[in-house]
C-alpha cells in the first residue's frame, strides 16, 4: 500500500532558501526535492528528449522507488499524433532507460483537438509500445468528459494496453474568478473539463490544480482525499500531483495531501524528512 505525491517540477525558484538550499548544484537539486516528495511530473521531457547521462543523473539523485511520470516529447504527440513516431520514441525511450524502475509510467499527454474519432490511432500507438513500460493517457476534448460513447471507446482503448487515464482536476480553479498575476495567467492556459476520478488499473495517476490561497486549494482536494483513501483501501497504489498557479508551495502542499490520507489510513508509510534547508546548529 503506497500513496506517492509531487510536484509538476523538482527546482522553482519560489523554493530556494526556503525549503531547499541555495544554492545548489544542478546534479543536487533533485536529491533535495526528494526529501520532500516522492514524485515528479517530468514535464521538461515534453519539449526536448534528454540525454542518457543527463537522465543517469536523475537517477543517482533518487532512491529506486522514487516515482517519475515522464511526458513523452511533443514531436510523438502533438506534431505527429502518433503516428510514424518509431524514431524519436526509440531516442526518448534509450534516453530514459538509466532511470530504471524509477520510470512508473510514461504520460502521453494529448492535444484537445485529439478527438473520439482518433482514438483507433492512440489504439494502435498503444499496441506498438514496448510492455517494459506501463502508460498514461490524458485527454482534453470535450467529447471525452461528456459522450458517453467516447467515454467507452477510449477506456476500451486504454484497458487493452493497462494503460490509465489521467485526470487533470481543475474544478476548483475554476470556481470562481482568479485573484492573482498567476491565477489569471493559468485561466487562460488550462483546461477546463468535468471532474473524472475512475480508476483503470492498479496505478492511478491525478493532477490537481489549486489555488494561490492554501485554504481554497485545501478545501478543493478532499474530494480527492476520499477518493485516495478509498484506492489504497482497494489494493490500488496511486500517485497525486499537487498544482497551484504560482507553485510557490507545491511541496508543502504535497506533503499536506499526504498527511491528511495517512491519518485516514494508518499503514500508510510516512513520507522523508526534508534535508534542512541551512547547516544545523547547536542553538
Amino acid at each position: 500500500m503506497r500513496l506517492s505525491v509531487g510536484c509538476a517540477m523538482w527546482t522553482h525558484r519560489a523554493w530556494q532558501g526556503r525549503l531547499l538550499a541555495h544554492p545548489l548544484a544542478p546534479q543536487d537539486r533533485l536529491r533535495h526535492y526528494a526529501s520532500w516528495c516522492d514524485a515528479v511530473e517530468g514535464n521538461t521531457t515534453f519539449y526536448a528528449t534528454p540525454t542518457r547521462e543527463t537522465v543517469a543523473s536523475w537517477a543517482a539523485q533518487t532512491d529506486p522507488g522514487f516515482r517519475f511520470v515522464l511526458k513523452l516529447p511533443k514531436v510523438v504527440t502533438h506534431e505527429r499524433r502518433l503516428t510514424d513516431t518509431d524514431e524519436p520514441l526509440r531516442a526518448f525511450l534509450d534516453a530514459i532507460e538509466p532511470l530504471g524502475p524509477r520510470t512508473h509510467a510514461l504520460w502521453i499527454q494529448l492535444p484537445g483537438s485529439f478527438s473520439p474519432a482518433d482514438v483507433p490511432t492512440l489504439s494502435r500507438f498503444l499496441g506498438h509500445l514496448p510492455r517494459s513500460h506501463r502508460y498514461a493517457v490524458e485527454v482534453r476534448h470535450p467529447a471525452f468528459f461528456t459522450d458517453a460513447r467516447a467515454i467507452r471507446l477510449l477506456e476500451q482503448a486504454l484497458g487493452g494496453a493497462d494503460a490509465e487515464w489521467v485526470p487533470f482536476d481543475t474544478t476548483a480553479f475554476f470556481a470562481t474568478p482568479p485573484t492573482s498575476d498567476a491565477e489569471r495567467d493559468a485561466w487562460t492556459k488550462k483546461p477546463r473539463v468535468p471532474l473524472r476520478s475512475v480508476a483503470l488499473t492498479d496505478r492511478p495517476i491525478v493532477r490537481y490544480l489549486g489555488r494561490d490561497d492554501t485554504d481554497r486549494t485545501v478545501e478543493g482536494w478532499q474530494r480527492w482525499v476520499d477518493v485516495t483513501v478509498d484506492w489504497l483501501r482497494e489494493g490500488r497504489s496511486p500517485t497525486v500531483f499537487v498544482h497551484t498557479p504560482d507553485n510557490t508551495d507545491a511541496p508543502v502542499l504535497a506533503r499536506r495531501f499526504h498527511d491528511e490520507v495517512r491519518a485516514r489510513v494508518p499503514g500508510l508509510d510516512a513520507l522523508p524528512e526534508p534535508i534542512p534547508v541551512g547547516p544545523l546548529t547547536l542553538f
